[in-house]
């Protein structure tokens, strides 16, 4: 009996996408449904190009082909990805940027600089379209991890006139950051309000095109640079980095709740822990918890969010960061898989969080 793609979709429409709880057929996810003979072949479009589940999913559409339509069906499963978007905002903000990933502490030196940094460059590996803003004005260190310290952003002439900033780019990621316009020796001492006012620059006067991702990268604590952000964007989730020790974990819940104020209510994507523990190049095997074990973890549990990854605390993921060349692009090294599994962890919550919550917008904070 002949294979039809009505018989294609219909074994199809019993294979689940694992994260959202519905089938491939149901979600729009199949499309180009090919039949010659036993030849079969479809494209399958998943919610972003980091999907962890890229294998699992290929694997059960061809099980599902050969179990409810014909075993000895040839089987060819394309995939491709469309990055999802929450954004219910009508303005012209950001308005090609599908997703904005706030990166935030309660404390610094934690590591959030090199957390987002590889994240940025994880995501551009697998095909994503990233930008980066360093938000931390008066300590901006995102031209340092990229290299490009020497670097200066120029002026393009867009729509209606209206001259814009072209962001820096380098690893596949666009960036903008305070320290392209200052000197790399000078001290931006700055109030509230005017580091406020960079931050809104850097949103609304970059050239940042179509983006699937853009990170913000931003200072510890809980400032008028973060209300900033979420009256002036809106935000898909927040990543929160911390460290094991208690200390650190402390400061991280003021940065988690901060988000998580009525007033706020931006979703908390999940905690990425950093030197998570101590790992010596000539004994890969080994851990030493340094800042304590389970911190992270611990605090995922208590607020009910993920916990990301575990970034080990490694001498060459300093001295990458220091040389302009982030560990992540070091596919040799232990540390690169880690950040690469981080950004499909990341990846995969906001495909998560597009599906299940409400539309995104930026928040109406009244004095």
């Amino acid at each position: 009996m002949a294979i039809t793609k009505e018989d294609i979709l219909k074994a199809l429409s019993y294979v689940e996408e694992p994260d959202l709880g519905k089938d491939l057929v149901t979600l729009n996810m199949i499309e180009d449904v090919q039949v010659d003979g036993k030849n079969v072949s479809f494209t399958v479009i998943l919610t972003t190009p980091a999907c962890p589940l890229k294998d699992l999913i290929r694997n059960a559409c061809v099980t599902a082909i050969h179990t409810m339509v014909d075993k000895e069906a040839d089987v060819t499963v394309n995939m491709t990805s469309r990055v999802t978007s929450g954004r219910g905002d009508t303005s012209e903000v950001l308005r090609g940027v599908k997703n904005i990933i706030a990166v935030a502490s309660g404390k610094g030196g934690v590591g959030k600089s090199t957390v987002t940094s590889n994240l940025a460059i994880a995501l551009a590996a697998t095909g994503a379209r990233v930008g980066l803003i360093d938000a931390d004005i008066s300590g901006p260190s995102i031209p340092t991890m990229f290299g490009v310290e020497q670097e200066r952003p120029y002026m393009v002439q867009g729509d209606h006139g209206k001259n814009y900033i072209q962001p820096v780019e380098k690893y596949g990621v666009k960036m903008m950051s305070i320290g392209f316009l200052t000197p790399a020796d000078g001290a931006v001492v700055w109030r509230g309000p005017m580091a406020s006012s960079a931050l809104r620059q850097f949103i609304s006067d970059v050239d940042w095109g179509e983006l699937d991702y853009l990170l913000l990268d931003l200072p510890p604590g809980t400032s008028d640079i973060h209300l900033t952000m979420v009256q002036a964007l809106p935000v898909t989730g927040a990543v929160i980095v911390t460290t094991p020790q208690k200390v650190a974990l402390a400061d991280a819940v003021r940065g988690l709740q901060m988000f998580r104020q009525p007033q706020i209510n931006v979703p908390v994507l999940g905690v990425v822990e950093n030197m998570a523990y101590f790992t010596p190049a000539e004994l890969p095997e080994n851990k030493y918890y340094i800042f304590g074990q389970g911190g992270g973890q611990s605090l995922a549990d208590k607020y009910e969010v993920s916990l990301l990854g575990q970034v080990p605390l490694v001498q060459s993921i300093r001295e990458s960061g220091d040389e302009g060349s982030p560990i992540v692009l070091q596919n040799d090294s232990p540390a690169s898989g880690v950040f690469k599994e981080l950004a499909q962890s990341v990846a995969q919550q906001v495909s998560l969080r597009n599906a299940t919550l409400g539309k995104t917008k930026p928040v109406e904070i009244k004095s």
